[in-house]
């Protein structure tokens, strides 16, 4: 039961990292305060699993799913690219809301709040996921595979021209790099690895609605950024680790089912509150949150 219970937990660490990572590349590596990076993480999962019940093959589903979230990443970068800051906070704030609307309203699509159910396991090859330990394995690879990618974009000079944007975009212009191309292709890489990972979760979870992409759910991967430090994919890693663990702790406490969830956002707020005021750059982060 209890060996049952930790694949589970490892399974989310492995999904929710491929999120936290995919944000530290806007937020971290390009300054891009990108509040709607919960929205392209459900546009993944709905659009892997509406192409999985019509019976496409998942590493087609996996890979449409990053496509179409990395699309409206760069359809959200065209009206966003001069806004800073708490401006582009509440811009990409309110494509999440947006994008939960329509998963909420287009009911011919997404059955609306009545979510999709029965979402198959993976196959792939003729080998099918259909266990949470040989999930496990997949997740854990995809989440590599994604820690490697994204690793090797922060240390190009792709990534070095993010970083001279996040510090001084006006300075950066002036050496003749076209800053809205820079942070469109990071928004839309960012958006492609969320989508997988939507994808990923829709098909471990097997049941989707509305409810698992608000803006609340964007707060833990949030939390993970910010605690782990800005611009330190390790350090995201290690925070995913001990803060999607953390609040599992509270099942076996002794709290009634009905607060475990209000007590867990409670939990993250405290720790996001006390990171922000006595450790701006969280634990490995080489940039302050301004």
């Amino acid at each position: 039961m209890i060996e049952a219970y930790l694949i589970h937990i490892l399974i989310l660490i492995a999904i929710y990292a491929i999120v936290a990572i995919a944000l530290q590349l806007c937020l971290g590596f390009s300054g891009l305060l990108n509040l709607g990076h919960i929205a392209f993480f459900g546009i993944g999962a709905y659009t892997s699993a509406l192409l999985l019940l019509l019976g496409v093959p998942f590493i087609f589903c996996f890979l449409v799913a990053g496509l179409m979230a990395m699309v409206f990443g760069f359809i959200l970068a065209i009206p966003t690219h001069k806004l800073k800051g708490d401006y582009l906070a509440l811009a990409t704030m309110g494509f999440s809301f947006v994008v939960y609307a329509v998963l909420l309203n287009w009911t011919e699509l997404t059955r609306g709040p009545l979510g999709i159910p029965g979402i198959p396991k993976p196959n792939l090859f003729g080998f099918s996921f259909s266990d949470n330990f040989s999930f496990l394995i997949l997740a854990v690879v995809i989440a590599l595979g994604s820690y490697f990618i994204i690793n090797r974009i922060v240390k190009s000079g792709f990534g070095k021209v993010l970083e001279g944007i996040r510090d001084d975009e006006l300075a950066t212009r002036v050496l003749g790099k076209n800053s809205f191309k820079m942070k469109s292709i990071a928004l839309g890489v960012s958006a492609f690895f969320a989508g997988i990972a939507g994808s990923l979760y829709a098909s471990y979870i097997t049941f989707i609605d509305p409810s698992s992409f608000t803006i609340m759910q964007l707060i833990p991967v949030l939390l993970i950024v910010i605690v782990g430090g800005l611009a330190s994919l390790p350090g995201t890693i290690i925070a995913t680790f001990v803060l999607m663990a953390l609040p599992e702790a509270l099942r076996f406490v002794g709290f009634p089912s009905s607060i475990v969830g209000p007590m867990r956002q409670i939990l993250y707020a405290v720790i996001l509150l006390l990171i922000l005021i006595y450790k701006p750059k969280g634990f490995f982060g080489r940039v302050e949150m301004e």
